[in-house]
């Protein structure tokens, strides 16, 4: 512990003399009972108690909870903030990372309407740590495009578990590494630390959200006993939350240019040369190409403009049910003993369903050869118009799930001059999807986009509903209009006769189409660790205490994934999209969108009737048998399936030091990680003589070994009794994410596009350097900044690069683009944060901040997640029984990663919450959420070098809803 000089204060006067204390002595003084939001009340005093009840005064609320985080932050060694559990408890939040956004420097990213991943001073997630009383957490991902990372998965913890929550921005050498840009440790309660002997609470809330229209109920509870000797507690919690998400949105997968209108890909059609048959004659008749004239002058002038691949009226639908117990025991045997086991059991549900009615106006082999019309501006071809071009109606549901195990044991002896400490436990989480059923349906029509409003405009002129994608493929417009709003316009691809046209189709003479797929990919994540830490302290020394440890972790990660293609065959496998309950979209799809054309007004079906449909094998043709998935029915399912275990040793030691107005620690941490990266390569026996005969795919197996020493410094300075000024430097590391260390491997033969991971990934290695000032000029308030600067090496990003793998759809190798993360050399991340805190008049207050963060590479490159500018602010009122706060925040535009060949970017991005809160009586108190009020909108764009206009080439805008939230907390 450190050995600080006393401020001369005390928490009581003499016997029976009322106690005059500030506000702020108040705070620091009061034990508040770290609970649920609403406090357990003591008893009542009994008589010949009635002189020391007038010595303890019990302050809570929003100002009590605020000092109490001031006075850690001030008595901190490191760069840290605070958030105790009346504040998770306030806040509009129904996870701990959007109680995090009223700290400065820390960003949260909302791609689901939530808050799931966090930015500290400006670095991506993935290089901060996030650790649940000192240890790592397992942490599973639903999403299915989403490759395990070592970010954590916020919507996973419920706030009612949390005491309080540090962000330490300055690394300590006991702190384990792996961590840039800050380090977030999330501390739960302990049952000795309950104010009473019992302790009852519970919480019952309705949460509604005004796009889905759907609320859910949550329920929690909180037990906490311990004996009257305060030697054994347990504390007992459980949550049981659902919350229906919908997410409305517009789309676009990825971008093409002029040159693949005008000469095709990979020797496909194209829209200048390219001649039809028109098979609606008699005898048929021969085409011009479709794009002449001014169309193809136009193009010609043009041939590096980019247009959207596709726009895409999107349509997400989730059901997120989360089970949370926890149970902690303390038991303090011997009063220099001190025993703890935590264990933490979470179990949740992502299903979800994916609506994707879109123009595949890019598509390699029915869409480059169509275009009759285009305007450029600023590089972008905003106008377009295409005849007999493919519409794609994708249909994807998922049953996914992460379940997370914890398991925590911890002991503590402590003598006058030294302590020793041992921590073990094992942290374990399964999650992904279990199940995905794919259904795609096609279709051809005649459409023009627009994309020189806000929105892009999608608009129909005519469609056909006859068969698509075959030999010989007509257009005859059979419909005016959209075929957005006809199910019976959409098919499967039923395949092709060969050589000819047989009817029916039999097993000698036809050849399968696609009709989507079965896939399941589940991932495991799992931590054991074993620590061991002593110090010792010394009297009248300088240096106060020396403490050392070593730690190890064992760390593994894997992923697998099976499937299988559906071989559709005309007549069987290609029912329209009629026939699975079609149905209109919801009444304010797409509502505060603005003109979107033909893309608000369009049908859907029913994904669990299409997905029964495929799982039941209906759409088999009487020779065809029901295929097994197996990772090795496709090449995309062999190198998604991986492993990489990672053992870390470490070792620190670290001095705390004292000296008149000075004080803080200087350490140093030896680490040495060994990993090993496991997984599959597709090869072929024509070019590579090792390759098997049997199932076309090698192992492959990258070892890496490396050891870092990390020294840290920190010096705090007390100038005054209001001012102290702080300074840290450190050398720091961030290893890779598990799934980029992997060779995981995606392909798009529609659109010749792909990612995959690289195992060759060196970690970071950052030297940081961080100085900041807090001035404490009144009770409850503070003014602060903090300038930081990150040289970091090896920074990872992604990069597209052309490289040649096998295209099962055209049976041949073929050029891709394809996206992986490398280590692009040095980048510099600096800035700087300003904060305040302080109380008003008339029972008022703010806490309000700042940050700007650049970020660059070496090369010029921005970093992923960098927001330059972010703005919070938090004004609150409180009285005895009322408490009202809301928090604004804003945050600007920032990349976030390259895919399909394009820079993404999101926009500019603000939100606000609100939380009114009123004390019915001692034990109950009626609260009332709001959250994302604005109803915000998460944009995001493709970013392509050279074009002035790309904000215009749209990725994705999305709708969340306003959600509201009832709360009715009771504590005993």
């Amino acid at each position: 512990m450190s050995k600080k000089k006393s401020n001369g204060r005390r928490c009581t006067e003499q016997p029976g003399r009322p106690v005059r204390l500030s506000a702020t002595h108040a705070a620091v003084c009061a034990l508040l009972a770290l609970s649920l939001p609403a406090q357990a009340q003591q008893q009542a005093p009994k008589k010949d108690e009635d002189a020391k009840k007038l010595d303890t005064v019990v302050v809570t609320g929003i100002r009590a909870s605020l000092q109490k985080a001031l006075d850690a932050k001030r008595e901190a060694d490191a760069i840290i903030d605070v958030i105790t559990a009346e504040d998770v408890g306030k806040l509009p939040a129904t996870n701990v990372a959007e109680a995090l956004t009223t700290l400065p420097g820390v960003t949260v990213d909302k791609a689901f309407g939530q808050g799931e991943k966090i930015s500290i001073l400006g670095t991506d997630p993935a290089l901060n740590r996030t650790l649940l009383n000192g240890q790592a957490v397992a942490s599973g991902d639903w999403f299915f495009s989403e490759q395990q990372g070592r970010t954590f998965n916020y919507t996973l913890l419920a706030p009612q578990l949390v005491s309080k929550v540090e962000v330490y921005k300055s690394p300590e050498a006991w702190l384990d590494e792996g961590s840039i840009g800050g380090t977030v440790n999330i501390t739960t309660r302990k049952p000795l630390e309950m104010k009473s002997g019992l302790t009852l609470s519970g919480t019952a809330s309705y949460l509604y959200n005004d796009r889905s229209k759907s609320g859910k109920p949550t329920m929690s509870g909180l037990f906490g006993w311990k004996n009257e000797a305060k030697t054994f507690g347990v504390l007992l919690s459980a949550q049981s939350s659902e919350e229906r998400i919908r997410r409305d949105g517009i789309e676009s997968y990825g971008t093409v240019t002029g040159n693949d209108y005008m000469t095709g890909r990979e020797s496909n059609n194209n829209s200048i040369t390219t001649t039809y048959t028109d098979w609606s004659t008699n005898p048929p008749g021969v085409k011009p190409p479709s794009c002449v004239g001014a169309c193809a002058t136009t193009l010609k002038a043009n041939p590096n403009a980019v247009a959207p691949n596709a726009i895409s009226a999107h349509y997400f639908d989730q059901t997120r049910k989360r089970d949370t117990l926890s149970l902690s025991l303390q038991a303090k045997p011997h009063d220099k003993l001190d025993l703890e086991f935590n264990t933490l059991n979470i179990k949740a549900k992502y299903d979800n369903v994916t609506h994707s009615m879109f123009a595949f106006n890019g598509n390699v082999w029915n869409s480059l050869n169509t275009m009759t019309d285009l305007t450029v501006d600023g590089g972008v071809i905003t106008k377009a118009a295409f005849r007999n071009a493919l519409t794609v109606y994708d249909l994807i549901n998922r049953r996914s799930q992460v379940d997370t195990d914890s398991y925590d044991l911890k002991g503590t002896w402590k003598e006058k001059n030294w302590f020793a400490k041992f921590h073990a436990g094992t942290s374990k989480a399964t999650g992904g999807t279990d199940r995905q059923v794919f259904g795609e349906f096609l279709n051809k029509a005649n459409y023009s986009y627009d994309l020189t409003g806000k929105v892009p405009v999608l608009n129909f002129s005519a469609y056909q509903t006859e068969r698509v994608m075959e030999v010989n493929p007509s257009f005859t417009p059979t419909h005016q209009g959209s075929p957005f709003t006809d199910p019976t316009a959409f098919r499967p691809n039923g395949g092709n006769p060969s050589p000819w046209h047989t009817n029916p189709p039999n097993a000698n003479n036809w050849s399968a189409g696609w009709g989507g797929n079965i896939v399941n990919k589940p991932s495991k994540d799992e931590e054991k660790y074993l620590q061991l830490d002593f110090g010792v302290q010394f009297e009248d020394s300088p240096f106060h205490q020396v403490r050392f440890g070593v730690k190890r972790r064992e760390h593994s990660t894997s992923q697998l994934m099976a499937g299988v293609g559906l071989a559709s065959i005309r007549g069987y496998g290609d029912p329209t999209a009629a026939e699975f309950k079609p149905q209109s979209m919801p009444s304010n799809y797409l509502s505060g969108f603005g003109n979107v054309g033909g893309l608000s007004n369009r049908f859907m079906v029913d994904g669990w009737a299409l997905g029964d449909y495929i799982n039941s094998g209906k759409w088999l043709a009487p020779w065809q048998t029901m295929p097994a998935p197996s990772i090795f029915n496709d090449s995309t399912y062999a190198t998604n399936t991986w492993t990489v275990d990672e053992d870390v040793n470490a070792g620190y030691v670290q001095g705390d030091f004292s000296y008149g107005k000075l004080r803080g620690n200087v350490g140093a941490r030896l680490v040495e990680t060994t990993s090993n990266s496991i997984g599959w390569k597709a090869c072929r026996k024509a070019t590579d003589p090792n390759c098997p005969d049997t199932r076309g795919y090698l192992t492959t197996n990258v070892e890496k070994k490396y050891r870092d020493l990390l020294p840290n410094l920190n010096l705090t300075y007390d100038y005054s009794d209001s001012l102290v000024l702080r300074s840290s430097v450190a050398k720091v590391i961030s290893r890779p994410n598990y799934g980029d260390m992997s060779n995981y491997l995606w392909l798009s033969d529609q659109t010749l596009t792909g990612g995959g991971g690289n195992p060759d990934l060196k970690p970071y290695k950052s030297t940081n350097l961080d100085f900041s000032a807090e001035w404490y000029f009144a009770k409850n308030a503070i003014l602060g900044g903090t300038a930081f600067y990150k040289k970091v090496d090896n920074y990872i990003l992604t990069k597209t690069e052309k490289e040649t793998h096998y295209n099962q759809n055209q049976t041949r190798d073929t050029i891709y683009d394809i996206s992986r993360p490398a280590n692009m050399g040095s980048a510099t991340i600096k800035g700087f944060t300003a904060a305040l805190q302080t109380n008003l008049a008339y029972g008022f207050g703010v806490q309000t901040n700042y940050t700007y963060a650049d970020a660059k590479a070496a090369s010029g490159a921005r970093l992923p997640f960098n927001s330059k500018h972010q703005v919070t602010f938090s004004p609150f009122y409180e009285t005895d029984r009322w408490s009202v706060r809301t928090t604004y925040s804003w945050r600007s535009k920032y990349y976030t990663q390259a895919d399909r060949g394009n820079y993404l970017v999101t926009d500019d991005y603000d939100s606000l919450e609100a939380s009114v809160n009123f004390k019915i009586t001692d034990q109950l108190t009626l609260g009332l959420d709001g959250m994302n009020l604005l109803d915000s909108e998460y944009r995001s764009y493709a970013e392509v070098p050279g074009v002035a206009n790309t904000e215009k080439l749209t990725r994705g805008i999305y709708k969340t809803g306003r959600r509201y939230m009832a709360t009715l907390r009771y504590s005993y």
